[in-house]
C-alpha cells in the first residue's frame, strides 16, 4: 500500500489521501485548506495526479477540510463514486452550498473593490467553484457505508468505525495487498459533551492517524464546564455583548445544549442568546434525523420530542440585516455565530462592533489556527484587522479548550492501544506536535513517522530512520491553539 497526501500533511488542514493499491486509487478526503494566504494558495495549485484515474473517493465526515474540494475535483473531471455514510452526505450537502456561497459573494465583493482601483477583472481570482459544481459533486455520493459493516470500494474492503467526531464521523479498516489499514479521519474526545466514543479499532498492519492535539491532554468534561459556566457569569457581569465564535457542526449543538442546562439549571441567568448562523442552524436539524450517534442524555431528549439544543431564550437571526440589528440590542447577549477562527462569516462584523469595548467578552471554544484572526486575538495582539479596518483588543477574552472535537494526545494512545503494534503515519497536525509525539509513540513500542507533503511513502515499509522525512527542518516551538474543529 500506497500514500501520498496533498493535504494534512505537516499541517492540520486540507485533508487529501491518495491511496494506491495495486492498479486501485483511491482518494481519501478531499478537503479544502483553511488558514493563512499561503496555505489557502494551495486550493488554487493544479492536482498532481490524473483526476479521471480515480477508482473511488472515500469521505471520513463532512467537515470543509475534509470535502471542501470535492466540487473542484468534479471539475476537473472526476465522474466515480464518492462514498460516505448518510450523515455525512447530509451534513456535505450544507457545508458545501455553503462554501460556495461564500466564495461567490467573495469574489463579487473582490471584484468590486478592484474595479475600484482600476485593477483590470481578469486580476481576481475566480471562486474555486459554484453552486452548480457543487450539485455535481452531490450526485456522485453514495452514502451507503454503515458502522461495522464491509463494502467493496474498488475491490477492496472497507469497514468503516465510528469515529466520534461529528455525525457521521468515520475512520476506516481498508484491507487489500495482504495489508490491514486504519485510515482515522478526525477522531472524537472521549470527554465529548455531545458525541459517543470512538470505536476501539481492530488490529492492523499500518494507521495513519490525525494528531491535531497529540502533545496535550484536555481538561475534563466537568472543569470544562465549570469554566465555561464561570465565564459567562463574569462576561454577563461585564454588561456588553458575549461573542462566541463557533463552528457551525458540533461544535454550535455542544454549545447551545450547554447553555440550556446552564440556564435550566439557574446557573447562569436567562439573558437573550442570538444563533447568528444559518448553516449551524441547517446543520442542527440533522441531529434529530441521526441521534443514535449522540450521548445518552441528548439521545433521550431527542427521543422525548424535546429540543436539546434550544435554550429558552434562543433566536435564530435567518438575515444579514437582522444580524446586523443584534448589535443595536441593549444589555447583555450571547452571539453565537461563525466561523470559529473568525477568518470569515458573521462573527466578524460582530467583532468589528464590539471588540473594542471593554464591555465585550469574547470566549473562544473553538481550534484556533495560530496564524488565523482569532489565533491572533486569543494569543493577545492588541489590535487586529477585521473587515479592512484596524480594531483594538479591549474585550475580555476567554479561552476553554475543553470543548475540542478532536482527540487528545490519552485518546489517540487509547484509539492506539487495541490496534496491534501497527507502523503509526502522523496526519493532520502541526509539525512541532507530531514530532513530539514520536518519543510517546516509541515508549510504547510502536515506530512512529510524519507523512512528507506530497511525497509517496510505503505504508509497510520501514519509514525513516528518525521518524522524520528528508529535508524536514524542525520548526520554532509556538503557542498551543486551543479548542477544537
Amino acid at each position: 500500500m500506497q500514500l501520498q497526501s496533498f493535504g494534512a500533511a505537516l499541517t492540520v488542514t486540507g485533508s487529501m489521501h491518495l491511496l494506491t493499491v495495486g492498479e486501485r486509487r483511491v482518494l481519501i478526503d478531499c478537503g479544502l485548506f483553511q488558514g493563512n494566504d499561503d496555505l489557502e494558495a494551495r486550493n488554487r495549485e493544479p492536482l498532481p495526479f490524473d483526476v479521471a484515474a480515480l477508482d473511488a473517493v472515500i469521505l471520513t465526515h463532512a467537515h470543509l477540510d475534509h470535502v471542501g474540494r470535492l466540487p473542484l475535483l468534479v471539475k476537473l473531471g472526476y465522474r466515480g463514486p464518492v462514498h460516505c455514510t448518510e450523515p455525512t452526505a447530509a451534513l456535505a450537502e450544507t457545508v458545501l452550498l455553503d462554501s460556495a456561497r461564500l466564495q461567490v459573494d467573495g469574489y463579487r465583493h473582490d471584484l468590486r473593490r478592484a474595479r475600484r482601483q482600476g485593477i483590470p477583472d481578469e486580476q481576481v481570482p475566480p471562486p474555486l467553484y459554484e453552486e452548480e459544481d457543487v450539485h455535481r459533486a452531490l450526485a456522485l455520493l453514495r452514502p451507503a457505508l454503515r458502522f461495522g459493516e464491509t463494502t467493496r470500494v474498488a475491490g477492496l474492503r472497507v469497514t468503516p468505525h465510528r469515529a466520534g467526531h461529528i455525525l457521521g464521523s468515520a475512520y476506516l479498516l481498508i484491507e487489500g495487498g495482504g495489508t490491514r489499514l486504519i485510515m482515522s479521519g478526525d477522531l472524537g474526545n472521549r470527554e465529548s459533551g455531545l458525541q459517543l466514543d470512538f470505536t476501539p479499532p481492530p488490529p492492523a498492519d499500518a494507521v495513519v492517524l490525525e494528531s491535531t492535539y497529540a502533545n496535550r491532554t484536555h481538561r475534563p468534561w466537568a472543569a470544562t464546564l465549570a469554566e465555561f459556566r464561570d465565564a459567562l457569569r463574569g462576561a454577563v457581569r461585564q454588561g456588553g455583548k458575549i461573542l462566541i465564535p463557533s463552528f457551525a457542526i458540533e461544535r454550535t449543538q455542544t454549545i447551545l445544549h450547554t447553555i440550556k442546562n446552564l440556564m435550566d439549571a439557574g446557573e447562569v441567568p436567562r439573558i437573550p442568546v442570538f444563533l447568528d448562523s444559518p448553516m449551524a442552524a441547517r446543520a442542527t436539524h440533522e441531529y434529530f434525523e441521526f441521534g443514535d450517534e449522540l450521548i445518552p442524555e441528548v439521545r433521550s431528549a431527542l427521543q422525548a420530542g424535546e429540543d436539546p439544543f434550544r435554550p429558552g431564550t434562543l433566536h435564530v437571526v435567518p438575515t444579514s440585516a437582522e444580524s446586523q440589528r443584534i448589535n443595536r440590542y441593549d444589555g447583555p447577549a450571547i452571539i453565537l455565530a461563525g466561523n470559529g477562527m473568525m477568518t470569515g462569516g458573521r462573527i466578524q462584523h460582530h467583532l468589528k462592533h464590539h471588540l473594542w469595548k471593554p464591555s465585550t467578552s469574547l470566549i473562544s471554544v473553538s481550534y484556533q489556527s495560530p496564524s488565523s484572526l482569532g489565533g491572533r486575538i486569543v494569543t493577545g495582539a492588541d489590535h487586529v484587522r477585521v473587515m479592512g479596518e484596524e480594531i483594538a483588543v479591549r474585550a475580555h477574552v476567554y479561552t476553554i479548550g475543553g470543548f475540542s472535537a478532536h482527540a487528545d494526545q490519552d485518546d489517540l494512545l487509547a484509539f492506539l492501544a487495541t490496534a496491534g503494534t501497527p507502523h503509526v503515519w502522523l496526519v493532520h497536525g502541526e509539525p512541532d506536535v507530531m514530532e513530539s509525539f514520536l518519543p510517546v509513540l516509541a515508549a510504547r513500542g510502536l515506530k512512529g513517522d510524519l507523512v512528507p507533503d506530497r511525497q509517496p511513502v510505503d505504508l509497510t515499509g520501514p519509514g525513516y530512520p528518525d521518524g522524520r522525512p528528508p529535508g524536514f527542518t524542525p520548526p520554532p516551538s509556538r503557542s498551543g491553539s486551543h479548542g477544537g474543529e
